[in-house]
Formats: C-alpha cells, sequence, structure tokens
C-alpha cells in the first residue's frame, strides 16, 4: 500500500474510532446503546468504500479493514461480516460473512463482559443464533436449535446483553425452547427490560399482566410496565408491537388497576429506578 494511502486509512482509522465513541456518547440512554452505535457505524461505514468519499479506492478500503480483522480487532470483522453478508460495497458472500461472525465468537468469547467490544463480542453470538435457528445451507449449517440456545445464553448470561436476555425469555415460554418456565422467562425479560430493551419491557407486562399456567396475574404490575415500553418504543421500528400489548391490556384493566400502575410508575421515577 502507498505511503500516502497508509496515512489516509490511519487517519480514518482514527476518525472512525472517534466517530463510534460519540456515537456512544450522543445516543439515548436505552438498552444495547454500544450495539446499536456500533451496528449504525457498520452501516454508515459503507458510505466510505468509495473514491468519492475519502479518496481512498474500495480495494484499498477492504484491505485496510481485513488487516485489522487478522489482528483479531472485532469491529472490523464485525464490519466484514456485516458488509459480505448485505452486499455492502462487496459482493454478498454468506461463507465469508458467516466466517467473520464466528471469528469474534471464538477469539472472544471470554472478553471482558464490560466496554463496546464485549457489546459487538455479545452481538456477534447473538447472530451467530440466529444462523443455528434458522440453518444457513449456502454455509453449510443445519438448523439446530440447541446449538442456538447455547449461543443465546452465553450472550444473555456472561455478556448480559439485553437483546440476548430477552430473547431467552421468550424461550422460556415455549415448549420447544428452554421449556415453559414463567418464573425463568420474567426473571431474563426483567433483566432486560432494566436495561431499556423496550420489548422486553413489553413482554414482562404482557406476562405480568396477564399471567401463565402457575404463575398468577399481577395485573395493576404489567400495566405499568406495558406504559413503559409504550414511552420506551415510541418511534422506533418496535412501537406497533408493544402498542398492541398495551392496547390489548388496556381494554380490559380495571379502573383500579390502571390507577395503581400509574402510582408506581410515579413512585419509581421519583425514588430514581431505572427502567
Amino acid at each position: 500500500m502507498p505511503m500516502g494511502e497508509r496515512s489516509i486509512m490511519r487517519t480514518l482509522s482514527h476518525a472512525a474510532t472517534a466517530a463510534l465513541l460519540a456515537l456512544c456518547a450522543a445516543a439515548p440512554a436505552q438498552a444495547q446503546t454500544a450495539i446499536d452505535a456500533a451496528s449504525d457505524f457498520a452501516r454508515s461505514m459503507d458510505g466510505i468504500t468509495s473514491m468519492d468519499s475519502v479518496g481512498v479506492p474500495n480495494d484499498t478500503f477492504i484491505s485496510a479493514l481485513e488487516s485489522d480483522a487478522e489482528a483479531g480487532r472485532p469491529l472490523a470483522l464485525w464490519q466484514l461480516g456485516s458488509m459480505y453478508e448485505h452486499g455492502e460495497g462487496v459482493n454478498k458472500d454468506p461463507v465469508k460473512a458467516f466466517d467473520y461472525y464466528s471469528q469474534i465468537a471464538i477469539q472472544h468469547a471470554d472478553a471482558a463482559p464490560k466496554g463496546l467490544e464485549a457489546d459487538i463480542v455479545a452481538r456477534s453470538f447473538v447472530k451467530l443464533g440466529d444462523y443455528f435457528r434458522e440453518g444457513a445451507p449456502e454455509v453449510g449449517l443445519k438448523q439446530d436449535p440447541n446449538e442456538s440456545h447455547r449461543m443465546l445464553m452465553h450472550a444473555a448470561s456472561y455478556f448480559g446483553d439485553a437483546e440476548a436476555q430477552y430473547r431467552v425469555g421468550l424461550l422460556y415460554q415455549q415448549d420447544d425452547g428452554l421449556g415453559v418456565s414463567p418464573m425463568l422467562s420474567a426473571r431474563w425479560l426483567q433483566a432486560a427490560a432494566n436495561k431499556g430493551h423496550c420489548l422486553a419491557q413489553a413482554g414482562l407486562g404482557d406476562l405480568l399482566f396477564n399471567g401463565m399456567e402457575s404463575y398468577p396475574p399481577r395485573p395493576a404490575e404489567g400495566l405499568m410496565w406495558l406504559n413503559v415500553a409504550h414511552e420506551t418504543c415510541l418511534g422506533t421500528s418496535d412501537q406497533a408491537a408493544a402498542d398492541e400489548m398495551l392496547n390489548r391490556a388496556l381494554s380490559i384493566a380495571s379502573p383500579e388497576d390502571r390507577e395503581a400502575a400509574h402510582a408506581m410508575a410515579n413512585m419509581s421515577y421519583e425514588v430514581g429506578i431505572e427502567f
């Protein structure tokens, strides 16, 4: 690589890091802030894979990413996986995409469960869970629910990843998931809900409001969480799903439950409990 291009790529690397940190600092205090920032960053990076944007040829940019990936840097591995999965700046290549995502999980499975890199590693386990759940014939993978559950559980328990915790919570409501256990479902959903995961908040509210077999309903508490989810999901792609659960509960909630839910929410905010 010519020295001029190396200098540009070093500048790009520094600028990219600064941009990613800025995304994390500026993002709303919701669940998955660092992961969302990393994903947004990965999507935005496709815009700098052309000569027009930064004066660096596409193959030079890819080469720089590959160099960082060879060094095991999770952000570069994730970016390349995303690019090859979606065909962003490169031709789609499912095999390469799966390989890059797998490298993150293999190389960093025991990374310290804090910080930006840990978030990306956790997301890679969630991504691999999707591969094993759905199967991927193009990369030689058959559906393997047990392996999918194992990937999700590692992301949920070791890294404390909110999306993984939410999915584990749902799996404890399914006979073909992790087995029906309303108590465990509620615990995992609450772990994610406390991090601001809006669908986990809605799912927890729905579970508490309606109850399940051997798990009596707690309608006021459930309605409180459904109201919290409405606020958290507002303006997102998850709003419709959360609002459907809220509206279904409101249609049968008693005035007493509504009043109690409102009081619970006010008390929680007054004592500074974070949702």
